[in-house]
């Protein structure tokens, strides 16, 4: 039976997805606006991008160490604020020597929430003791969502006041609830081995959860970087139409986790992340082949669909593999949200430079579909601590 203190943990936590979800939204939602504010073509648009990505992996890095150290509480109090003040700088900055910098720092410190967001969420499904996972991730997509939809109702006004009205809310809910986190004391596991708790863990468990992660941030990649791009420039789409695009992968991202935790519970999440596999693979197959403005919205939802099952579950089995709940298996699993990020971008937007935005999502519609063959990774028995591994 969960306590008092585990509840206001699960609601401090929902918080901080909410804040990492509506954050990221309102940067990568802007990026066509910032491509045509800055004149940038599609080639220098994709070595831009690729900048968040990279740091946020060294972020993610950083925050394993810290958050082993320190907790991973602490880390999010510092770290979740200066996101918002990134994606703020964002939208003011006047020129892309200046526009690096501010990217540079959302990347670090977007990763650090990123992995410390994880291990709180699993923190709290370990004292739950049931699957819950799902539902941060929802609500990170509700805020996601809300994000875009706001981008799409306030087009007309100016670029920095678009960014800026949304991290207001986000700044707020860091600095109230995030001191309720779980503590470093409460992140761990309870008569734990010593060499477990000293980091000791193995590579080889993990890789079937790595390569899914990888392949989902690929997928990811495409859509939340390019989508407004492929919506406004292959498909003719007005400023009011451009945002829907995201508005449905995140919304169909919504309603899938919204029942997860209750089918992974049901089916085995080997099952579900299968079945997200196929899904994924048809709307990017959609997305390809879309000939006009509704079926193409209609594609980006089904991608949403099948990917959006792939990360929690992945994060879940991770924190099941670690013996000692010391953060490392989840920082490991989630370094692949940046190698697939950093892959997807290079990856989609030089087939669109050499090609066309239409058939750079054939990347991804291939890698969706390796997925399929990586589910029973999903279902791993614990490990016994292994003091040797690396």
């Amino acid at each position: 039976m969960p306590s008092s203190r585990d509840r206001q943990a699960r609601v401090a936590t929902y918080v901080v997805y909410a804040v990492q979800g509506l954050s990221f939204a309102s940067l990568l939602i802007q990026v066509a606006n910032l491509q045509a504010k800055h004149g940038l073509d599609d080639g220098a648009l994709t070595l831009l991008l690729l900048i968040v990505p990279v740091f946020a992996g060294v972020g993610s890095v950083a925050a394993g160490t810290f958050a082993a150290r320190f907790g991973s509480r602490l880390l999010l109090r510092v770290a979740q604020p200066v996101v918002a003040l990134a994606v703020v700088l964002t939208g003011l900055a006047p020129s892309v020597p200046l526009l690096v910098p501010v990217l540079l720092l959302f990347g670090v410190a977007v990763g650090a929430v990123d992995a410390g967001m994880n291990m709180q969420g699993v923190a709290v499904e370990r004292r739950y003791g049931l699957q819950i996972l799902n539902g941060f991730h929802s609500v990170w997509s509700v805020a996601s969502m809300l994000g875009a939809a706001w981008a799409s109702v306030a087009a007309t006004l100016p670029l920095p006041v678009i960014m800026s009205v949304p991290m207001v809310f986000a700044l707020v809910g860091s600095l109230v609830f995030a001191r309720n986190l779980c503590a470093p004391e409460e992140e761990k596991v309870e008569d734990a081995p010593a060499s477990a708790a000293a980091g000791g863990f193995p590579w080889r468990p993990i890789i079937p959860l790595c390569l899914a992660m990888g392949f989902l941030y690929v997928g990811d990649a495409a859509v939340s970087n390019f989508n407004t791009v492929f919506m406004k420039n292959v498909l003719s789409a007005g400023p009011q139409v451009v945002p829907l695009a995201y508005v449905a992968y995140q919304a169909t991202t919504l309603a899938v986790r919204l029942g997860g935790d209750l089918a992974v519970r049901r089916y085995g999440p080997a099952a579900i992340v299968r079945i997200g596999g196929v899904i994924a693979t048809l709307g990017f197959l959609g997305v390809v082949a879309a000939p006009n403005q509704p079926l193409a919205i209609v594609a980006f939802g089904l991608t949403g669909v099948g990917l959006s099952v792939v990360a929690p579950q992945s994060f879940s089995a991770a924190g099941k593999l670690d013996p000692a709940g010391t953060g490392v298996a989840i920082a490991r699993v989630n370094l692949f949200n940046y190698i697939g990020f950093i892959v997807g971008a290079a990856l989609v937007g030089g087939i669109a430079d050499a090609v066309d935005m239409r058939w750079a999502f054939a990347a991804p519609l291939v890698l969706a579909a390796v997925i399929i063959a990586l589910a029973p990774g999903f279902e791993p028995r614990r490990q016994a601590p292994n003091p040797s591994a690396a």
